[in-house]
């Protein structure tokens, strides 16, 4: 696996590039000296453990013949303060599914989300070691 890092301007606005050409955009806040181009690296991560978990739980209910008609998930992720400063890990990390779809088994959905989080996305297991990953969901109608 490879990124590729690319500054586009004179401050702290980068692309991403993966190997297969696709790309995002990062950026700083206006402190030093971002312009709102992008995410942030540590909104990434948030979005790294939703974007997995969503590829799992799609794949774990499909295969249980349970395909959401609808899946968003907000994640809430709160960072340690050190002498009032916020440039550390995260603390906790929250995951919140809200599925969509009259005939999803709560049962299945909530197995699918579990394995998920504690067996095969890489990316909570990853960010596992240093906060506490909990999650919610509902399912509308």
């Amino acid at each position: 696996m490879k990124i590729s890092i690319q500054r586009l301007n004179d401050a702290v606005h980068m692309e991403a590039k993966n190997e297969d050409g696709v790309s995002l955009q990062m950026d700083g806040t206006g402190e030093i000296g971002g312009i709102n181009g992008g995410f942030r690296p540590m909104q990434m991560l948030l979005a790294a453990a939703g974007g997995c978990s969503a590829i799992d739980v799609v794949g774990i209910l499909k295969k249980q013949k349970q395909n959401p008609d609808d899946l968003q998930i907000e994640v809430t992720g709160e960072r340690v303060t050190v002498e009032g400063e916020q440039y550390t890990e995260f603390k906790t990390i929250h995951l919140h599914f809200i599925l969509k779809g009259s005939h999803l088994d709560e049962k299945k959905v909530a197995r699918a989300i579990d394995l998920s989080l504690n067996k095969y996305c890489s990316v909570s297991k990853t960010l596992e070691k240093t906060a506490e990953i909990s999650s919610s969901y509902e399912i509308v109608e």
